[in-house]
């Protein structure tokens, strides 16, 4: 009996392709990436609003992405959005990609958790309050920034993702000095992680001068925390498919 396409685990997909991991701990290693199309979050300064304000994108089955992933031959995947995490069938991609052997990184803010995950690299950002589109013209009633606010930060999710897997980072997308007391605020209540787990990543789609950024290589030398360069952006500017 042929299976019916609705009962087809498939996923929201804007786009898929291979490139270089570009942040975080495996920056440099060559990764297909999948970016689901959906997000329970609008953050104002997102460099994906094809994947969150405007989502679009196409249903794809699981079982042809991970072949897709399996004949890149690149070694590592990386699903990210979006939000992944908000999607069931993302449990099934995960168990797909790992049972062909290859090493999954995802990509989440924290706020939402899902079970039968296989993930290698549990790779978070939560949203500090830099991210709140306030006074947003695509959010003209604030409705947005309202729902933003109340979902950016749940500690308690955010502590399970963290001790629930092998690896993990904390990518904190960071616009002033003003961010470093929410940061350590946050992390004074979550569980599962340690400073070398903590990245920060000056906010932008461009290459940051040294001056600009000096206050994070510095919030970085005192803790004990990592500086996120986005390698993609220096390689290839914010452009979609890289």
């Amino acid at each position: 009996m042929t299976p019916d396409p609705a009962d087809t685990p498939s996923l929201p997909i804007s786009e898929t392709f291979v490139s270089v991991q570009g942040e975080g701990k495996l920056t440099g290693v060559a990764s297909w990436f999948c970016r689901v199309a959906g997000c329970n979050l609008r953050c104002g300064w997102c460099d994906t609003p094809y994947a969150s304000w405007d989502p679009v994108g196409e249903k794809r089955p699981v079982a042809d992405l991970v072949a897709e992933a399996r004949d890149a031959g690149v070694g590592h995947a990386v699903l990210t959005g979006g939000e992944p995490m908000i999607f069931a069938p993302l449990a099934q991609l995960s168990r797909g990609l790992a049972d062909a052997g290859i090493h999954v990184t995802i990509e989440t803010a924290g706020t939402a958790w899902l079970d039968g995950l296989v993930c290698d690299l549990m790779s978070t950002s939560p949203k500090l309050a830099n991210s709140t589109p306030t006074d947003d013209p695509r959010d003209p009633t604030g409705a947005w920034a309202k729902r933003h606010e109340q979902r950016r930060l749940q500690p308690e999710t955010l502590s399970r993702l963290l001790a629930s897997f092998p690896d993990r980072q904390l990518k904190f997308v960071v616009t002033s000095p003003a961010d470093l007391p929410e940061i350590d605020a946050l992390l004074a209540t979550i569980t599962g992680w340690s400073a070398d787990d903590v990245i920060l990543m000056p906010e932008g789609v461009t290459v940051p001068d040294p001056e600009s950024i000096a206050w994070v290589v510095e919030a970085c030398q005192s803790r004990g925390w990592r500086y996120g360069h986005r390698l993609h952006i220096q390689l290839f500017g914010n452009t979609r498919g890289t």
